[in-house]
């Protein structure tokens, strides 16, 4: 039984193997507590947390996995165990963060008393180690601004751009992805914002496309750190939804925000880069192939 810290495992045991019940293990770990049935069995009972007798953690998108093994083991430690029994519990975190999405890891840049950071995720399990891409795949692009001692902070991707150079330029050629502070491209295939884990940083699950320029594209987004109560219609993070329409990210019930996607929102003026209210960021990644 596998509960948010802890697992209780109970394990039969064979009349003949009774006497040798100081040799299983859950991990490193001995039984808690044996207990000898009528029938001649025998009980082994293992009630410990997650974070002891050796258990691996693995995180598969919103999914937190424990893995362990039952072995019995009659020979040394260094003799291979003569029984192996897999063992896995697995819960949706509610406020666990895998430690690579917490602000404070990865490339950053900082201005204004604030550290802006954005990435490539390797599918939500790690920072990516190739920027090749095949093509229609999902792209998790991490962005983040660290907390440290400010007011609670929304980290938004104000607006974001596919070009062909690291800068920007007059005459540029771009592919819009985020316009109108909406996700124009959850429109044309499957990409979305991903729910948030915490408000100073957000997941842009982006599907390859080919773009209208050659194969190696980087990708420029002006990242916003924004009041949470201060969402309006030039200060949000929309996605498209095929059976629903436009909805916000961070509070469906006010997807009216959303409304303009499609065609122009009004611009509220950013906050001087002093207030404690707002600040922007220009980020770039790539290249990307």
């Amino acid at each position: 039984e596998c509960q948010k810290e802890t697992v209780e495992i109970t394990w039969k045991i064979h009349p003949d193997f009774v006497k040798h019940a100081a040799r299983l293990f859950l991990g490193n770990c001995m039984p808690t507590r044996f207990n000898l049935l009528e029938t001649g069995e025998g009980e082994a009972h293992f009630n410990y947390r997650l974070d002891d007798c050796r258990f691996r953690k693995q995180v598969k998108g919103k999914w937190l996995f424990y893995h362990n093994e039952l072995t019995y083991r009659p020979q040394a430690k260094t003799k291979p165990a003569a029984y192996v029994y897999p063992i896995k519990c697995a819960h949706k975190p509610d406020v666990w963060v895998p430690s690579f999405l917490n602000p404070g890891s990865g490339v950053s840049e900082g201005r204004g008393g604030l550290v802006f950071q954005m990435a490539l995720l390797n599918q939500l399990t790690g920072m990516a180690k190739t920027n090749i891409i095949s093509l229609g795949s999902f792209m998790p692009i991490w962005a983040a601004v660290e907390q440290k001692s400010h007011q609670p902070l929304l980290l938004l991707m104000d607006e974001c751009v596919a070009a062909p150079t690291p800068e920007l330029q007059p005459g540029s050629q771009v592919y819009s992805i985020i316009g109108n502070k909406c996700l124009l491209e959850s429109m044309r295939g499957n990409s979305r914002f991903l729910p948030r884990y915490h408000s100073s940083a957000v997941i842009l699950y982006l599907q390859s496309f080919k773009p209208p320029f050659g194969q190696e594209v980087y990708i420029h987004c002006n990242l916003v750190a924004w009041d949470p109560n201060g969402l309006n219609e030039g200060k949000k993070a929309c996605n498209y939804v095929k059976e629903t329409g436009w909805q916000l990210l961070d509070n469906t019930a006010y997807s009216s925000l959303c409304d303009c996607c499609e065609s122009t929102c009004k611009s509220r003026k950013m906050r001087s880069p002093g207030s404690k209210h707002g600040m922007v960021q220009n980020a770039v990644l790539g290249p990307l192939t």
